[in-house]
C-alpha cells in the first residue's frame, strides 16, 4: 500500500500538484474568513438559541451524531477485507473509492486531533468531566497550544468524518446523481446534528468540514481515483 501511494506520488505531474495546491489555499482563505465571520456574529447566538429552545434534547438529532465515530471503528476491519479482497482481483471503482474513503476518515480524524491541539477552543456547553464552555461557564474563545479533551471543540471530528469519507465518493463518481442524492441526505443532517446538540459551534462544522474535504481530496488524487472513469 504504502509502495503504491510513493508510486501515485511520483507519476503524478507537478502541474496537477500546483492546481490542487492553489484550490486548497483557496478553500483555506474562504474557510478562515467563514470562521471569523461565525465567531464573532454567529457561534454564541446560535448556541444560546439552541440551549434556550432546549433543541439539543430532539433524540433524532443525538442519533445522528452516532454514525460518524462508528464507521471510523469499523474502517479497519474493512481495509482488511478489502486488502485481502486485492489478492484475486483489481478493484472495482465502488471497491478502491470505499478503501480510499476509509484511508481518508482515518488520515483526515489524526489530522483533527492534531489541529485540536493547537487552537484548543472550548466548548458550546459542558458535557464531560466540568469542561469549561459558553453554556456552562461562560467561557468562550481559543486557547491555543494547550491540549485536552476539555479545550477541543475546533474543528469538528465529526464534520471531519463525514466529509473525509463522503467526498472521495463524490470524486470517484462525479456524475452520479443517485450517489450525490445519497451523500446530501446522508451528511447534511448529520451536520446540522452537531450544531444542534450543541456539541460544536457552526465555525468548529465549517472547519472541520473543510478539512475532512480536502484530506479527502489529497486522497482520492493521490490514490488516482479521478481517473478511473
Amino acid at each position: 500500500m504504502l509502495r503504491g501511494l510513493l508510486l501515485a506520488l511520483a507519476t503524478m505531474r507537478q502541474d496537477d500538484y500546483r492546481k490542487l495546491l492553489r484550490r486548497t489555499l483557496t478553500a483555506v482563505g474562504v474557510c478562515v474568513l467563514a470562521v471569523l465571520v461565525c465567531y464573532f456574529w454567529v457561534d454564541r447566538p446560535v448556541a444560546f438559541f439552541v440551549n434556550r429552545h432546549h433543541i439539543n434534547t430532539v433524540r433524532a438529532f443525538r442519533w445522528l451524531t452516532y454514525p460518524p465515530p462508528e464507521v471510523q471503528n469499523w474502517s479497519a476491519l474493512v481495509l482488511t477485507i478489502l486488502v485481502i479482497r486485492r489478492a484475486w482481483a483489481p478493484f472495482s471503482l465502488w471497491q478502491k473509492a470505499l478503501l480510499v474513503a476509509c484511508l481518508s476518515l482515518i488520515v483526515a480524524d489524526d489530522f483533527r486531533i492534531s489541529l485540536g491541539d493547537v487552537f484548543g477552543r472550548y466548548w458550546p456547553e459542558t458535557w464531560t468531566h466540568d469542561n469549561p464552555s459558553l453554556i456552562g461557564t461562560g467561557t468562550y474563545g481559543f486557547h491555543p497550544f494547550q491540549r485536552g479533551d476539555d479545550i477541543g471543540s475546533f474543528p469538528s471530528g465529526h464534520a471531519c468524518r463525514i466529509l473525509a469519507f463522503a467526498t472521495v465518493w463524490l470524486i470517484a463518481m462525479p456524475h452520479n446523481r443517485k450517489v450525490q442524492l445519497v451523500v446530501i441526505v446522508l451528511c447534511a443532517p448529520m451536520l446540522v446534528s452537531l450544531v444542534a446538540m450543541n456539541y460544536h459551534f457552526v465555525s468548529d462544522v465549517i472547519a472541520g468540514s473543510v478539512l475532512g474535504g480536502i484530506v479527502a481530496t489529497y486522497a482520492a488524487h493521490l490514490a488516482r481515483i479521478n481517473v478511473m472513469r
